[in-house]
């Protein structure tokens, strides 16, 4: 179960590529044993908000801190340091196909440890155990299946027993049955080693299977940040309710429930058909110098 400890947080965090703002005042603290699950429509930034987490991005402002570390303020030995303490499973696996599946668990426990060779084989035999592929481990990548590898990244993201898990995307391009499979690992590990686990998906059978609690991310903003269960009592309103909620609402509401017809529809259309027909965005700026347009 979750503990009160603290272990991501993040303060008043923008992210800007150029004259585009992909992030804006993003607050959020992530607790020890906790899965949370971020989504969101395409472009909303919940990759973006990942890869700052894992310090592939710098913030433009704002604060993140892991494990009680600014992550900002850390210098690269520093850094190095904490990755250690965290894992990710990326949306391919992401193995080296010229390695076996257990040399590609080995790598990160020859890098960042002084264990004995005998040690490290010891542990990726256990790592592969968790997920199901002790038997699999003299396999290339190439001759396992796509579900396979991803637990092979899996049992590569558990190598150094980190504290913090993340996720990319871990159901995509997946059989129901092997998507289920994926949930349950996530879903032990936490329950079992007490690891914090940030899950970044649009897929929402698995989303509401694994979460504690949920983040929407829309436009680069916190929508909502509640638990599972206040996601699910939005999702199932009738329709006949659902006109009563507010707009911010409306708009988990139409995510959740996949609907062709809403408020992000809505404006997509809308917002699109403005840009493609005066170059204009939302906001009155000429979308190729980010400046006011002139009056047309």
């Amino acid at each position: 179960m979750p503990t009160d400890e603290i272990r991501i947080s993040v303060r008043n965090l923008v992210k800007k590529f150029g004259t585009q703002t992909v992030l804006t005042g993003v607050n959020l603290d992530i607790k020890a044993g906790e899965t949370i699950v971020i989504m969101g429509g395409s472009g909303c930034g919940k990759t973006t908000l990942l890869r700052l987490l894992i310090g592939s991005h710098q913030p433009t402002s704002g604060t993140i801190s892991l494990l009680g570390q600014d992550i900002a303020s850390l210098d690269s030995d520093g850094f190095d340091a904490l990755k250690k303490q965290f894992g990710i499973l990326f949306q391919s696996g992401a193995l080296f196909q010229s390695m076996t599946v257990g040399d590609n668990v080995a790598l990160p426990l020859q890098e960042n440890s002084d264990l004995a060779p005998e040690t490290i084989e010891m542990i990726v035999k256990m790592k592969l155990e968790l997920v199901g592929l002790r038997q699999h481990a003299n396999k290339l990548p190439s001759q396992i299946s796509g579900g396979m590898m991803k637990r092979a990244g899996l049992a590569r993201a558990m190598a150094m027993d980190p504290k913090i898990l993340f996720y990319d995307e871990p159901s995509a391009g997946l059989d129901p049955v092997t998507s289920a499979e994926i949930d349950q690992l996530i879903l032990e590990l936490t329950r079992n080693f007490g690891v914090t686990s940030v899950v970044v998906t649009h897929e929402m059978d698995s989303a509401f299977t694994i979460a504690d609690r949920m983040v929407m991310l829309d436009g680069g903003r916190v929508l909502m940040i509640d638990k599972r269960e206040e996601f699910d009592r939005i999702r199932k309103l009738p329709e006949s309710e659902a006109k009563n909620l507010t707009e911010d609402q409306q708009i988990v509401y139409q995510f959740l429930r996949g609907a062709a017809d809403g408020p992000i529809t809505r404006r997509r259309s809308a917002d699109d058909y403005r840009e493609d027909l005066l170059g204009i965005d939302a906001q009155g700026n000429d979308i190729v110098s980010g400046t006011p347009a002139a009056r047309r």
